[in-house]
């Protein structure tokens, strides 16, 4: 199931051929856009796009953990991890169902 990624040129050339701002407009457009999802993220927001999913930051705890091969033990640090929960409604649409409840 290898398929082409979307990449943030194709969301430009998208918002130039569908709004019809020029590339340059666009790219700065999109750049916006995605300059703002990292800051909110990066200070702990949680990003809501309706019918899409909502992006949040998860902190997990340090932990130790096991090398498969080795079976050395590693301490893991604690950090901070991006989740992806997607709608109802993208859930419903990947799955070739119509409608679903609004996330």
């Amino acid at each position: 199931m290898a398929g082409k990624t979307l990449t943030r040129a194709d969301l430009s050339e998208a918002v130039h051929r569908q709004v019809g701002l020029s590339r340059t407009e666009s790219a700065e457009l999109v750049k916006s856009i995605l300059d703002r999802v990292t800051d909110a993220l990066e200070a702990g927001q949680s990003v809501k796009l309706s019918s899409f999913g909502t992006f949040m930051v998860r902190s997990k705890g340090g932990r130790v953990g096991r090398n498969p091969k080795t079976g050395e033990e590693v301490p893991i640090t604690p950090r901070r991890v991006l989740v992806f929960r997607p709608s109802q409604v993208m859930k419903n649409q990947i799955n070739g169902l119509e409608g679903g409840d609004e996330d």
